[in-house]
């Protein structure tokens, strides 16, 4: 594929690297001379010096013909610019990471949809989900935010003596904005059917809004288990997202931030989180805070050093598992040393994400539903003209193996009934088997492409 990779900073060069190494054809756009000659002496890409958001430059990068453009500058609005001229100038896909919580709030403005974006990236929130994940697991994991944010995918271990157990779906009368995704069992996954039914130690994806999939797992699964004490070490976006997703039933959250102004914006957007004023990375500061007694402490602070430091410190005083944010490559193989669990990259977690988008037809991006499981989540563009656009979603003929999880209409995301019609312009998320993806494209792809 032809790649422009806007940026040629920490994340834009791990970038440019991945996509090397799958032989991608990459050409990197940067306003430093100096960044543009080291990717130029590293790696076997393209540089180009100049302003990502001059349409010159844009123009000699080739934006006109590509198939991804990834505007990963450290300007956010450089990069909205940036991704909504290289689309309007003919890529196939234009992404843009921002920073600013306020340019991915569509309470005040959709600033993906004004500028013809496909996707605005939170570098932030994505590692506070990748946290989340690991600190779910194994009774309920979000894997995935979709349809930007209003839906989320969970998965839940059935248990013992629940209500949902031995019976078919299609006699649970779930919550109609609510999907049993797909079920996991001995070894092989498939997507649910109302005919399937619930047996004990079945793995399910739930999807639906949060309160919703709450709701629906206390029918698979016991909700008496005791709570997990978790101490998130910085306020920062990260670890503002992370308080956010674990919010809820089955964790008690504690997020330690020093800057007092920071602490009362967090307090006013945290309704679940005890917010303390304090410098995670004192020893003094967490003993008083019995950081020792928590189940998880997780350091994700804007600062390697510290984030390493405060772990060191909370597992010396007893705290049971230990998590941080480790940018620096170079500190991957000293980390388990020093007693923490899990160390996670935010570079990582983007280049995950980047490769989510290396799809090519109606497909936005594809993201593997777990490892191994055969199954995937796509966003998918309904082109004008296609066979979507023909019936309602009853009668579409789509394969057993698909699950139409949710429509997103001009900003607003509905879950579908069978009476659904498609219009041209609609992107949904399909939970899928992989073996069925292309003859599932056909249905979405311009009957004149």
């Amino acid at each position: 594929m032809r790649i422009v990779v806007l940026g040629a900073g920490t994340v834009g060069g791990s970038i440019a690297s991945l996509l090397c190494l799958n032989r991608h054809s990459v050409t990197v756009v940067d306003s430093d001379p100096d960044n543009v000659k080291q990717i130029n002496e590293t790696l076997d890409v393209r540089g180009i010096t100049g302003s990502a958001s001059q349409s010159s430059i844009l123009f000699q990068a080739g934006v006109g013909s590509a198939d991804l453009c990834l505007a990963v500058t450290g300007d956010d609005e450089a990069n909205i610019v940036s991704a909504s001229m290289s689309k309007a100038m003919g890529a196939k896909r234009a992404v843009a990471r921002v920073y600013a919580p306020v340019f991915r709030d569509l309470s005040t403005f959709d600033y993906q949809r004004h500028f013809g974006i496909d996707r605005l990236l939170s570098l932030e929130h994505l590692t506070a989900l990748e946290l989340a994940r690991s600190i779910r697991h194994p009774g309920s994991v979000a894997v995935e935010n979709l349809a930007r944010g209003d839906l989320e995918v969970h998965e839940v271990q059935v248990s013992k003596q629940e209500k949902g157990v031995g019976r078919a779906l299609k006699t649970l009368e779930l919550p109609t904005a609510v999907r049993i995704g797909s079920i996991h069992r001995e070894g092989k996954s498939w997507i649910a059917g109302a005919d399937d039914v619930i047996e004990v130690g079945d793995r399910m994806t739930i999807i639906g809004k949060r309160n919703d999939i709450d709701d629906v797992k206390e029918l698979f699964h016991s909700g008496g288990q005791s709570k997990l004490g978790v101490v998130i070490a910085g306020g920062g976006e990260t670890g503002y997202h992370l308080a956010a997703a674990l919010e809820g039933q089955r964790f008690g959250v504690v997020l330690m931030e020093r800057d007092r102004d920071r602490c009362d914006h967090l307090a006013s957007h945290l309704k679940h989180t005890v917010v303390v004023c304090r410098d995670a990375t004192r020893r003094a500061n967490l003993e008083e805070e019995r950081v020792g007694s928590a189940d998880i402490f997780v350091a994700c602070t804007g600062d390697d050093e510290n984030n390493i430091m405060a772990s060191v410190e909370a597992r010396d005083i007893g705290t049971k598992t230990i998590m941080a944010l480790v940018s620096r490559p170079d500190y991957a193989h000293v980390v388990g040393k020093l007693g923490i669990d899990l160390a996670v990259s935010p570079r990582e977690v983007v280049a995950k994400q980047v490769l989510g988008f290396l799809t090519s037809g109606p497909t936005i991006s594809r993201t593997p539903l777990s490892e191994g499981s055969g199954l995937s989540v796509l966003e998918i563009d309904v082109e004008p003209n296609s066979l979507a656009t023909e019936h309602v979603l009853a009668n579409l003929g789509l394969p057993s193996q698909c699950l139409i999880a949710a429509v997103i209409r001009e900003g607003f995301t509905t879950v579908p009934g069978a009476d659904h019609h498609f219009q041209s312009g609609d992107s949904a998320i399909v939970l899928i088997a992989d073996d069925v993806i292309e003859e599932v494209e056909s249905f979405f792809e311009s009957s004149s492409s």
